[in-house]
């Protein structure tokens, strides 16, 4: 009984070992790629991180976000634990498309908000729902969908009116500029200014129902 007793405790401590062993980077690494024990999931982005700042691509790409801002809404809200598009929030969908359309070039991200009502866990869900429906939205209005990048949630954490009640304002999704879309023929030419300075019409109808008047129109009689 006792050499059974010594024999399970040998073994459970052989188990023990291993498992500890196997949790141990530098064992780890052993029976991985060679540098493996150094990459913390953002290997090699201090490269393409200089390589941006190199090329333009980076100032580029914040110019360009802030000519979006100033164009275009880019925030829609929501009704109160809902992630249903409104038809104020259509109408600002609907500007966002036209200009993401006229910039082939571009990827662009939506994040989704909440107020701060309810679980973390709830409202994160909810954020990435109403994240997804303006997505969905974007899509149906005919931007292609490898256009819009993976959607965040930030739930409750990044609210612009700080209170813990029903803050319509908190309820939101912004949409940003995210970068180049690297495959275009322009960006492969690096022509990053070219994008950002390149004129946005926003709709090919007239501004005014005052056509084909001209000055003798308002010649008085003689």
């Amino acid at each position: 009984m006792q050499r059974r007793y010594k024999t399970t405790a040998a073994m459970a401590g052989v188990i023990l070992l291993s498992a500890c062993a196997s949790q141990d980077p530098v064992y780890r690494a052993f029976y991985e790629e060679s540098g493996s024990i150094a990459d913390n999931g953002n290997f090699g982005q201090s490269t393409r991180n200089n390589i941006a700042y190199m090329t333009g691509e980076k100032q580029y790409t914040y110019e360009l976000a802030s000519r979006f801002a100033a164009e275009v809404l880019t925030t829609v809200n929501f009704e109160f634990n809902s992630a249903v598009l409104d038809a104020g929030a259509q109408d600002t969908l609907r500007e966002q498309a036209r200009w993401i359309q006229q910039f082939p070039e571009v990827r662009f991200r939506v994040y989704g908000h909440t107020d701060a009502v309810g679980s973390d866990s709830y409202n994160k869900s909810l954020g990435l729902r109403r994240a997804n429906a303006v997505v969905n939205y974007l899509i149906r209005l005919g931007v292609s969908r490898s256009r819009l990048e993976a959607m965040v949630s930030y739930g409750e954490t990044q609210p612009l009116i700080v209170t813990e009640g029903h803050e319509r304002r908190n309820r939101r999704t912004v949409t940003e500029v995210l970068g180049f879309v690297g495959s275009h023929p322009t960006v492969l030419d690096g022509k990053y200014a070219q994008i950002v300075y390149r004129d946005y019409i926003a709709s090919g109808v007239s501004q005014t129902t005052l056509t084909g008047i001209e000055g003798r129109d308002f010649e008085t009689e003689k």
